[in-house]
């Protein structure tokens, strides 16, 4: 009985492995796609609310302030499951601006400093996908 235990331990463990490598390809994928188009960096952006968040991997999350304006935000040194994580939060010490001087990403009881901030062109993304 052990050993069927262990086995089905074994199956499980390299099923997430599996599942962690394929996402975090897909995650460096998206990345890639969103490169060509990110502006220079910001120190700070204003928003009211987030209208949608992607994952990018442990170092990277896109944020939507409005249905056609997102960022690309940068953490410090990677944030442990921040690729995981089901809901983000966004520090702000001013209202309703993030900033990358005093600002953190926020999930599952973690906080990761932001580093930088990156618009996102996406009006020339879309026409450029329009375009192929």
């Amino acid at each position: 009985m052990k050993i069927v235990r262990i086995g089905c331990v074994l199956l499980l463990a390299t099923m997430a492995c599996a599942a962690q490598a394929d996402t975090r390809e897909v995650a460096q994928k998206h990345l890639e796609e969103y490169a060509p188009y990110l502006e220079a960096p910001v120190d700070q952006f204003h928003y009211w609310s987030f209208d949608q968040w992607q994952p990018l991997g442990p170092t990277h999350v896109a944020v939507w302030t409005e249905l056609n304006k997102a960022y690309l935000l940068t953490v410090e040194n990677g944030c442990p499951n921040l690729e995981w994580a089901n809901n983000i939060g966004v520090t702000s010490q001013s209202t309703n601006v993030v900033s990358k001087k005093f600002d953190y990403v926020t999930f599952d009881h973690q906080r990761c400093h932001i580093t930088q901030i990156q618009p996102i062109d996406l009006a020339r993304m879309k026409a450029d996908s329009k375009a192929k």
